[in-house]
Protein backbone atom coordinates (compact mmCIF):
# COMPACT_ATOMS: atom_id res chain seq x y z
CA UNK A 1 0.00 0.00 0.00
CA UNK A 2 2.96 2.33 0.63
CA UNK A 3 4.63 4.35 -2.11
CA UNK A 4 7.79 2.24 -2.17
CA UNK A 5 9.01 3.93 -5.33
CA UNK A 6 10.04 6.87 -3.16
CA UNK A 7 12.15 4.64 -0.92
CA UNK A 8 15.91 4.80 -1.26
CA UNK A 9 18.02 1.64 -1.20
CA UNK A 10 19.68 2.87 2.00
CA UNK A 11 16.31 3.39 3.68
CA UNK A 12 15.28 -0.16 2.77
CA UNK A 13 18.48 -1.56 4.26
CA UNK A 14 18.08 0.46 7.45
CA UNK A 15 14.43 -0.51 7.76
CA UNK A 16 15.34 -4.20 7.36
CA UNK A 17 18.01 -3.86 10.05
CA UNK A 18 15.52 -2.22 12.43
CA UNK A 19 13.02 -5.04 11.91
CA UNK A 20 15.70 -7.68 12.52
CA UNK A 21 16.54 -5.92 15.77
CA UNK A 22 12.91 -5.78 16.91
CA UNK A 23 12.36 -9.45 16.06
CA UNK A 24 15.61 -10.54 17.76
CA UNK A 25 14.65 -8.61 20.92
CA UNK A 26 11.27 -10.34 20.98
CA UNK A 27 9.46 -7.02 20.56
CA UNK A 28 7.83 -8.19 17.32
CA UNK A 29 6.38 -11.70 17.48
CA UNK A 30 3.49 -11.42 15.03
CA UNK A 31 4.58 -11.80 11.40
CA UNK A 32 1.76 -9.48 10.32
CA UNK A 33 3.23 -6.71 12.49
CA UNK A 34 6.67 -7.40 11.00
CA UNK A 35 5.20 -7.20 7.49
CA UNK A 36 3.63 -3.82 8.28
CA UNK A 37 6.98 -2.50 9.52
CA UNK A 38 8.65 -3.76 6.31
CA UNK A 39 6.09 -1.96 4.18
CA UNK A 40 5.70 1.45 5.82
CA UNK A 41 8.58 3.88 5.09
CA UNK A 42 9.17 5.49 8.49
CA UNK A 43 11.54 8.10 7.08
CA UNK A 44 8.68 9.71 5.16
CA UNK A 45 6.96 10.45 8.48
CA UNK A 46 10.00 12.15 10.02
CA UNK A 47 11.02 14.59 7.28
CA UNK A 48 14.33 16.43 7.64
CA UNK A 49 15.60 13.61 9.87
CA UNK A 50 18.75 11.75 8.75
CA UNK A 51 17.98 8.21 7.58
CA UNK A 52 20.07 6.56 10.28
CA UNK A 53 18.06 8.40 12.94
CA UNK A 54 14.76 7.76 11.17
CA UNK A 55 15.41 4.02 11.48
CA UNK A 56 17.00 4.03 14.92
CA UNK A 57 14.97 2.51 17.74
CA UNK A 58 14.35 5.91 19.24
CA UNK A 59 11.69 8.58 19.45
CA UNK A 60 11.80 11.51 17.01
CA UNK A 61 10.63 14.79 18.53
CA UNK A 62 8.42 16.80 16.20
CA UNK A 63 7.04 19.80 18.12
CA UNK A 64 7.49 21.66 21.40
CA UNK A 65 5.24 24.22 23.06
CA UNK A 66 6.35 27.71 24.08
CA UNK A 67 7.73 26.36 27.36
CA UNK A 68 9.91 23.87 25.49
CA UNK A 69 7.83 20.83 26.47
CA UNK A 70 7.50 18.18 23.76
CA UNK A 71 3.88 17.96 22.63
CA UNK A 72 4.24 15.88 19.46
CA UNK A 73 6.59 13.06 18.48
CA UNK A 74 6.92 9.97 16.32
CA UNK A 75 7.17 7.20 18.89
CA UNK A 76 10.05 4.81 19.39
CA UNK A 77 9.59 1.83 17.01
CA UNK A 78 9.88 -0.74 19.82
CA UNK A 79 7.04 0.92 21.75
CA UNK A 80 4.95 1.18 18.57
CA UNK A 81 5.52 -2.53 17.91
CA UNK A 82 4.70 -3.58 21.47
CA UNK A 83 1.42 -1.66 21.43
CA UNK A 84 0.45 -3.06 18.03
CA UNK A 85 1.13 -6.55 19.37
CA UNK A 86 -1.07 -5.72 22.37
CA UNK A 87 -3.84 -4.37 20.15
CA UNK A 88 -4.07 -7.51 18.02
CA UNK A 89 -5.58 -5.67 15.05
CA UNK A 90 -7.28 -8.06 12.62
CA UNK A 91 -8.13 -7.67 8.91
CA UNK A 92 -11.40 -5.80 8.58
CA UNK A 93 -11.15 -4.04 11.95
CA UNK A 94 -12.34 -0.47 12.39
CA UNK A 95 -9.58 1.31 14.33
CA UNK A 96 -9.39 4.67 16.12
CA UNK A 97 -6.08 6.29 17.02
CA UNK A 98 -5.97 9.08 19.62
CA UNK A 99 -2.89 11.20 18.90
CA UNK A 100 -1.72 11.63 15.32
CA UNK A 101 1.66 11.48 13.68
CA UNK A 102 0.92 9.44 10.61
CA UNK A 103 3.40 6.57 10.99
CA UNK A 104 1.40 4.50 13.47
CA UNK A 105 -1.81 5.09 11.49
CA UNK A 106 -0.09 3.78 8.36
CA UNK A 107 1.06 0.65 10.19
CA UNK A 108 -2.46 0.06 11.50
CA UNK A 109 -3.88 0.56 7.99
CA UNK A 110 -1.62 -2.25 6.80
CA UNK A 111 -2.97 -4.47 9.57
CA UNK A 112 -6.66 -3.71 8.93
CA UNK A 113 -6.36 -4.50 5.22
CA UNK A 114 -8.66 -3.19 2.50
CA UNK A 115 -11.86 -4.13 4.32
CA UNK A 116 -10.93 -2.25 7.50
CA UNK A 117 -10.44 1.42 8.29
CA UNK A 118 -8.29 3.72 10.40
CA UNK A 119 -9.33 7.07 11.88
CA UNK A 120 -6.68 9.18 13.60
CA UNK A 121 -7.56 12.16 15.83
CA UNK A 122 -5.43 14.98 17.21
CA UNK A 123 -6.29 18.30 18.84
CA UNK A 124 -3.45 20.22 17.16
CA UNK A 125 -4.29 21.45 13.63
CA UNK A 126 -0.60 21.66 12.76
CA UNK A 127 -0.14 18.01 13.72
CA UNK A 128 -3.17 16.82 11.76
CA UNK A 129 -2.17 18.86 8.70
CA UNK A 130 1.29 17.28 8.78
CA UNK A 131 -0.15 13.80 9.30
CA UNK A 132 -2.55 14.27 6.39
CA UNK A 133 0.21 15.41 4.04
CA UNK A 134 2.62 12.64 5.05
CA UNK A 135 0.00 9.89 4.86
CA UNK A 136 -0.93 11.06 1.37
CA UNK A 137 2.72 11.11 0.34
CA UNK A 138 3.23 7.57 1.64
CA UNK A 139 0.16 6.25 -0.16
CA UNK A 140 -2.31 6.09 2.74
CA UNK A 141 -4.85 8.62 1.55
CA UNK A 142 -7.71 6.43 2.83
CA UNK A 143 -6.74 7.01 6.47
CA UNK A 144 -9.23 9.50 7.92
CA UNK A 145 -7.47 12.34 9.78
CA UNK A 146 -9.68 14.33 12.17
CA UNK A 147 -8.70 17.51 13.98
CA UNK A 148 -10.62 17.33 17.29
CA UNK A 149 -10.14 16.83 21.01
CA UNK A 150 -9.30 13.15 21.50
CA UNK A 151 -11.12 13.18 24.85
CA UNK A 152 -14.33 12.75 22.85
CA UNK A 153 -13.05 10.15 20.37
CA UNK A 154 -14.52 10.25 16.87
CA UNK A 155 -18.22 9.34 17.19
CA UNK A 156 -18.93 9.71 13.47
CA UNK A 157 -17.01 6.53 12.67
CA UNK A 158 -17.88 4.54 15.82
CA UNK A 159 -18.11 1.82 16.96
CA UNK A 160 -14.51 0.63 16.79
CA UNK A 161 -12.99 -2.81 17.17
CA UNK A 162 -9.75 -1.29 18.44
CA UNK A 163 -8.75 2.04 19.96
CA UNK A 164 -5.04 2.81 20.23
CA UNK A 165 -4.04 5.85 22.31
CA UNK A 166 -0.59 7.32 21.66
CA UNK A 167 -0.60 10.04 24.34
CA UNK A 168 -0.36 9.60 28.10
CA UNK A 169 -3.83 9.51 29.62
CA UNK A 170 -4.68 10.14 33.27
CA UNK A 171 -8.29 9.03 32.90
CA UNK A 172 -10.40 6.85 30.59
CA UNK A 173 -13.13 9.07 29.11
CA UNK A 174 -16.59 7.57 28.80
CA UNK A 175 -16.53 8.34 25.07
CA UNK A 176 -13.74 5.83 24.56
CA UNK A 177 -15.68 3.07 26.30
CA UNK A 178 -18.93 3.96 24.55
CA UNK A 179 -17.27 4.02 21.11
CA UNK A 180 -15.62 0.62 21.61
CA UNK A 181 -17.56 -2.43 20.47
CA UNK A 182 -18.47 -5.01 23.14
CA UNK A 183 -15.49 -7.35 23.18
CA UNK A 184 -13.32 -4.67 21.56
CA UNK A 185 -9.93 -3.63 22.84
CA UNK A 186 -8.29 -0.35 23.80
CA UNK A 187 -4.54 0.08 24.30
CA UNK A 188 -3.75 3.18 26.33
CA UNK A 189 -0.65 4.59 28.09
CA UNK A 190 -2.23 5.10 31.50
CA UNK A 191 -0.45 7.12 34.18
CA UNK A 192 -0.99 5.80 37.69
CA UNK A 193 0.92 7.26 40.64
CA UNK A 194 3.89 8.54 38.68
CA UNK A 195 4.37 5.68 36.24
CA UNK A 196 2.95 5.04 32.79
CA UNK A 197 2.02 1.63 31.45
CA UNK A 198 0.60 0.81 28.04
CA UNK A 199 -2.32 -1.36 29.11
CA UNK A 200 -4.47 -3.41 26.75
CA UNK A 201 -8.05 -3.46 28.05
CA UNK A 202 -10.93 -5.54 26.70
CA UNK A 203 -14.45 -4.18 27.00
CA UNK A 204 -16.49 -6.58 29.14
CA UNK A 205 -20.08 -5.74 30.14
CA UNK A 206 -19.57 -1.97 30.01
CA UNK A 207 -16.23 -1.85 31.86
CA UNK A 208 -12.61 -2.58 30.90
CA UNK A 209 -10.48 -5.54 32.02
CA UNK A 210 -6.70 -5.52 31.52
CA UNK A 211 -5.13 -8.35 29.52
CA UNK A 212 -1.52 -7.18 29.07
CA UNK A 213 0.74 -4.24 29.87
CA UNK A 214 4.18 -2.84 29.17
CA UNK A 215 6.07 0.17 30.51
CA UNK A 216 6.34 3.19 28.24
CA UNK A 217 6.48 6.98 28.00
CA UNK A 218 4.51 9.35 25.78
CA UNK A 219 3.76 13.04 25.48
CA UNK A 220 0.86 14.16 27.67
CA UNK A 221 -2.70 14.44 26.46
CA UNK A 222 -3.90 17.95 25.67
CA UNK A 223 -7.37 19.50 25.73
CA UNK A 224 -10.17 18.49 28.07
CA UNK A 225 -8.30 15.37 29.17
CA UNK A 226 -5.06 17.14 30.07
CA UNK A 227 -3.73 16.48 33.55
CA UNK A 228 -0.33 17.00 35.04
CA UNK A 229 1.41 15.82 38.17
CA UNK A 230 1.71 18.31 41.03
CA UNK A 231 5.34 18.97 42.03
CA UNK A 232 5.90 20.04 45.64
CA UNK A 233 9.41 21.39 46.41
CA UNK A 234 10.99 20.00 49.57
CA UNK A 235 14.44 21.50 49.07
CA UNK A 236 14.11 24.54 46.84
CA UNK A 237 14.72 23.78 43.18
CA UNK A 238 16.87 20.74 43.96
CA UNK A 239 14.38 18.17 45.26
CA UNK A 240 10.63 17.74 44.99
CA UNK A 241 7.88 15.18 45.41
CA UNK A 242 5.15 14.57 42.82
CA UNK A 243 1.50 13.77 43.54
CA UNK A 244 -1.42 12.97 41.26
CA UNK A 245 -4.33 15.40 41.14
CA UNK A 246 -6.69 13.07 43.01
CA UNK A 247 -4.43 12.90 46.09
CA UNK A 248 -5.00 15.15 49.10
CA UNK A 249 -3.76 18.69 48.46
CA UNK A 250 -2.41 19.26 51.98
CA UNK A 251 -0.84 15.82 52.51
CA UNK A 252 2.67 16.88 51.56
CA UNK A 253 5.80 17.94 53.45
CA UNK A 254 7.13 21.49 53.59
CA UNK A 255 10.09 22.97 51.74
CA UNK A 256 13.09 22.24 53.96
CA UNK A 257 11.99 18.91 55.43
CA UNK A 258 15.23 17.30 54.23
CA UNK A 259 17.09 19.49 56.73
CA UNK A 260 15.45 17.50 59.54
CA UNK A 261 17.51 14.70 61.15
CA UNK A 262 17.57 11.59 58.98
CA UNK A 263 17.23 7.87 59.59
CA UNK A 264 17.92 4.87 57.35
CA UNK A 265 16.87 1.21 57.46
CA UNK A 266 17.93 -1.57 55.09
CA UNK A 267 15.36 -4.17 54.06
CA UNK A 268 17.51 -7.21 53.32
CA UNK A 269 15.82 -7.40 49.89
CA UNK A 270 18.46 -7.72 47.15
CA UNK A 271 17.75 -6.99 43.49
CA UNK A 272 19.72 -6.80 40.27
CA UNK A 273 20.53 -3.23 39.28
CA UNK A 274 18.79 -3.87 35.96
CA UNK A 275 15.63 -5.38 37.47
CA UNK A 276 12.59 -3.18 36.79
CA UNK A 277 10.92 -2.09 40.01
CA UNK A 278 7.72 -0.75 38.48
CA UNK A 279 5.57 -3.40 40.15
CA UNK A 280 7.23 -2.66 43.49
CA UNK A 281 6.48 1.05 43.06
CA UNK A 282 2.85 0.30 42.23
CA UNK A 283 2.62 -2.08 45.20
CA UNK A 284 3.85 0.69 47.49
CA UNK A 285 1.42 3.15 45.86
CA UNK A 286 -1.51 0.83 46.57
CA UNK A 287 -0.53 0.05 50.18
CA UNK A 288 0.98 3.26 51.59
CA UNK A 289 -1.15 6.37 52.24
CA UNK A 290 0.71 9.51 51.21
CA UNK A 291 2.57 7.77 48.38
CA UNK A 292 4.43 10.10 46.01
CA UNK A 293 7.54 10.15 43.79
CA UNK A 294 10.73 11.92 44.88
CA UNK A 295 13.17 13.36 42.36
CA UNK A 296 16.28 15.46 42.88
CA UNK A 297 19.15 16.86 40.84
CA UNK A 298 21.41 18.11 43.61
CA UNK A 299 24.31 15.66 44.12
CA UNK A 300 24.63 14.57 47.72
CA UNK A 301 21.25 16.06 48.67
CA UNK A 302 19.44 12.71 48.71
CA UNK A 303 20.74 9.14 48.88
CA UNK A 304 21.08 7.21 45.59
CA UNK A 305 17.77 7.12 43.72
CA UNK A 306 16.83 6.18 40.13
CA UNK A 307 17.08 9.04 37.63
CA UNK A 308 13.33 8.81 36.98
CA UNK A 309 12.52 9.24 40.68
CA UNK A 310 12.11 7.14 43.80
CA UNK A 311 9.03 5.79 45.52
CA UNK A 312 8.30 7.93 48.57
CA UNK A 313 5.70 8.46 51.27
CA UNK A 314 4.98 11.76 52.97
CA UNK A 315 3.04 13.52 55.71
CA UNK A 316 2.81 17.25 56.38
CA UNK A 317 6.14 17.31 58.22
CA UNK A 318 8.01 14.14 57.20
CA UNK A 319 9.14 12.18 54.14
CA UNK A 320 10.68 8.75 53.51
CA UNK A 321 11.94 7.38 50.21
CA UNK A 322 13.34 4.22 48.65
CA UNK A 323 17.10 4.01 48.18
CA UNK A 324 19.74 1.33 47.58
CA UNK A 325 23.33 0.36 48.35
CA UNK A 326 25.83 -2.12 46.98
CA UNK A 327 24.78 -5.57 48.21
CA UNK A 328 27.16 -7.52 50.41
CA UNK A 329 27.96 -9.86 47.57
CA UNK A 330 30.80 -10.58 45.17
CA UNK A 331 28.46 -9.61 42.33
CA UNK A 332 28.62 -5.86 41.73
CA UNK A 333 25.37 -5.90 39.76
CA UNK A 334 23.22 -6.42 42.87
CA UNK A 335 21.93 -3.82 45.32
CA UNK A 336 20.02 -3.95 48.59
CA UNK A 337 16.89 -1.86 48.92
CA UNK A 338 16.41 0.42 51.89
CA UNK A 339 14.60 3.53 53.00
CA UNK A 340 15.72 7.01 54.11
CA UNK A 341 13.51 9.32 56.13
CA UNK A 342 13.46 12.85 57.56
CA UNK A 343 11.15 14.54 60.06
CA UNK A 344 9.36 13.54 63.27
CA UNK A 345 7.39 10.74 61.56
CA UNK A 346 10.42 9.40 59.68
CA UNK A 347 10.83 6.13 61.57
CA UNK A 348 7.17 5.23 61.25
CA UNK A 349 7.18 5.97 57.51
CA UNK A 350 10.43 4.02 57.05
CA UNK A 351 9.11 0.98 58.92
CA UNK A 352 5.91 0.95 56.89
CA UNK A 353 7.77 1.21 53.58
CA UNK A 354 10.36 -1.44 54.47
CA UNK A 355 7.59 -3.81 55.62
CA UNK A 356 5.83 -3.44 52.27
CA UNK A 357 9.09 -3.95 50.34
CA UNK A 358 9.53 -7.26 52.15
CA UNK A 359 5.92 -8.30 51.53
CA UNK A 360 6.32 -7.52 47.81
CA UNK A 361 9.54 -9.55 47.72
CA UNK A 362 7.88 -12.63 49.23
CA UNK A 363 4.41 -12.51 47.64
CA UNK A 364 4.50 -10.48 44.41
CA UNK A 365 8.02 -10.02 43.08
CA UNK A 366 7.95 -13.14 40.90
CA UNK A 367 4.20 -13.25 40.37
CA UNK A 368 2.06 -12.25 37.40
CA UNK A 369 1.77 -8.65 38.57
CA UNK A 370 -1.31 -6.50 39.10
CA UNK A 371 -4.55 -6.51 37.16
CA UNK A 372 -6.45 -3.34 36.26
CA UNK A 373 -10.12 -2.64 35.73
CA UNK A 374 -11.75 0.61 34.61
CA UNK A 375 -15.34 1.33 35.64
CA UNK A 376 -17.36 4.44 34.81
CA UNK A 377 -18.13 6.60 37.84
CA UNK A 378 -21.31 5.25 39.43
CA UNK A 379 -20.62 1.56 38.74
CA UNK A 380 -20.35 -0.95 41.56
CA UNK A 381 -16.63 -1.48 42.11
CA UNK A 382 -14.84 -4.82 42.54
CA UNK A 383 -12.41 -5.49 45.42
CA UNK A 384 -9.03 -3.81 45.11
CA UNK A 385 -7.33 -0.43 45.39
CA UNK A 386 -9.51 2.25 43.80
CA UNK A 387 -8.29 5.48 42.22
CA UNK A 388 -11.05 7.94 41.42
CA UNK A 389 -10.68 10.07 38.32
CA UNK A 390 -13.09 12.48 36.60
CA UNK A 391 -14.89 9.90 34.49
CA UNK A 392 -13.81 6.54 35.84
CA UNK A 393 -12.47 4.50 38.71
CA UNK A 394 -9.24 2.61 38.10
CA UNK A 395 -9.07 -0.53 40.22
CA UNK A 396 -5.72 -2.22 40.89
CA UNK A 397 -5.83 -5.75 42.31
CA UNK A 398 -3.02 -8.12 43.21
CA UNK A 399 -3.12 -11.94 43.11
CA UNK A 400 -3.53 -13.62 46.47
Amino acid sequence: MAALGNDSAQAELLRAALIRHLVAEGTIRDERVAAAFRTVPRHLFVPYTPLDLAYADDVVLMKRNQAGVVISSVSQPSIVALMLEQAGIEPGDQVLEIGSGGYNAALMRELTGPKGSVTTVDIDPEVTARARALLDQAGYDDVLVVQADGEYGAPGQAPYDRIVVTVTAWDIPLAWIDQLRPGGRIVVPLRVRGQTRAIAFDRVHGHLDSRSMTWCGFVCMQGAGANYERLVPIRGDEVGVCFDEDQEVDAHPYDGVLEQPGERVWSGVVVNREEPLFDLNLWLATTLPGYCVLSGDGPGVVAPTPHWGAAAVATRDSVAYLTSRQARSALASFVELGCNGHGPDARDLIDRMVDQVRIWDVHHRRGPGPAFQVHPVGDELPPGFHIGRRHSYITVSWPE
